[in-house]
């Protein structure tokens, strides 16, 4: 993967937060994250911890884990981290990578600039979190 070229920029507009955007959109995106690698087995956050990032997953697999249960598996496009950052509250899960992991890095200091500025990615992640919210829901009748 080429930071910041059109091989990077590319798999950023595969993603589904990121689809159809602008490449001018997408570079803007790619300039205010940060890329970060994790090997298989690393884990990410633990549940519990202060948490200042939202994480897109580029490519590779990460296991949620809540209260020592494996709850589901997030893949390439899914974000975790979200729910700290916003609420300004411990991490709700543990992160753990099942595969090597690339992901775009966006530090909690920056997400309230970052969502304003990029108003279809902010619907976006509404749209999972309501879906999430709404798969909860379900699973619990």
């Amino acid at each position: 993967m080429n930071r910041g070229g059109v091989d990077f920029l590319e798999d950023l507009g595969r993603l589904a937060l990121f689809v159809d955007l602008p490449r001018e959109e997408l570079e803007t995106i790619a300039a205010s994250a940060e890329e970060v690698s994790f090997g298989e087995g690393e884990w990410i956050i633990r549940q519990g911890d202060p948490q200042s990032a939202m994480y897109v997953i580029v490519d590779g697999e990460v296991a949620v884990v809540i209260d020592d249960e494996d709850r589901r598996v997030l893949s390439k496009g899914s974000f975790f981290g979200e729910v700290a950052v916003l609420l300004e509250e411990p991490a709700t899960a543990s992160i753990i990578t099942r595969t090597p992991l690339i992901c775009l890095v966006i530090q909690g200091s920056a997400i309230h600039d970052f969502l304003i500025s990029h108003p279809v990615v902010t619907y976006r992640i509404l749209q999972a979190e309501a879906r999430r919210l709404k798969t909860a829901s379900e699973w619990r009748t």
